[in-house]
């Protein structure tokens, strides 16, 4: 029996031996070769059953009339059933549905329309403008005779115009005097003027030191925040 040793001495299988190999699957030997024209393909025992044509089952058609059995006719049913099977009530505050066509009174049925209703039942007749359509004369709304109480008679009358209504204004207003030979002041000049705007940094001069800021003189706290720090100063 050969040792580890010299198994790890024989030389390795040339692997590559095969110079058409076509396949890294196969080391050892070659391929069988292809005598038909097609692959054959085998189905599987499910696959044949999923192409087997599907069975037309005849529909059994059961009679209307079930048959009771003896247990169901004597069965007595218990308290709880029965109070399944009552109707469920409504609720408290429900009403039955209203018909479409409410019944009409007697008085209704016998009523007489006054003459004030049978005038307000005539459609009204509106004048024609002269600028639109057809021009036809203004038709009077015709009114029936009637006695109308003093209280319609107090309604039907237009309403007059407040005592200090002064119309409808004029288009063209009347300019006084005054206005016409109205010279405009120097301010009201300079306020009529457009604002004149500048560029952004037009006339800027960044090197100008005000007047303010020449004069200025620093505060404690200025001086004190002047001052470098105490750890950054070299002693020497």
């Amino acid at each position: 029996m050969a040792t580890q040793t010299q198994k790890l001495a024989e030389p390795k299988p040339n692997r590559l031996r095969y110079s058409d190999r076509r396949s890294v699957y196969w080391l050892d030997k070659l391929p069988p070769e292809k005598t038909g024209s097609t692959t054959k393909i085998e189905l599987t025992p499910r696959w044949s059953e999923l192409c087997r044509s599907k069975k037309l089952y005849t529909q059994v058609i059961l009679s209307p009339i079930w048959e009771v059995s003896e247990w169901a006719l004597r069965a007595v049913p218990s308290k709880r059933l029965c109070s399944l099977a009552q109707p469920r009530a409504p609720a408290a505050d429900w009403e039955p549905d209203r018909s479409l066509l409410a019944p009409l009174s007697r008085a209704t049925q016998t009523a007489v329309a006054s003459a004030r209703i049978c005038q307000l039942a005539q459609p009204k007749r509106r004048q024609v403008l002269e600028g639109s359509g057809t021009k036809s004369k203004p038709v009077p709304m015709t009114h029936l005779p009637c006695k109308a109480s003093a209280h319609i008679e107090l309604l039907s009358t237009p309403k007059h115009d407040h005592p200090k209504f002064e119309g409808e204004r004029s288009v063209y207003w009347p300019v006084s005097r005054g206005a016409r030979h109205h010279v405009a002041s120097q301010r009201l000049l300079e306020l009529s003027s457009p604002k004149e705007r500048k560029a952004l940094f037009e006339g800027y001069d960044p090197y100008i030191v005000s007047r303010a800021a020449r004069s200025a003189s620093p505060s404690p706290r200025i001086q004190q925040l002047c001052l470098p720090l105490p750890r950054k100063c070299s002693s020497k």
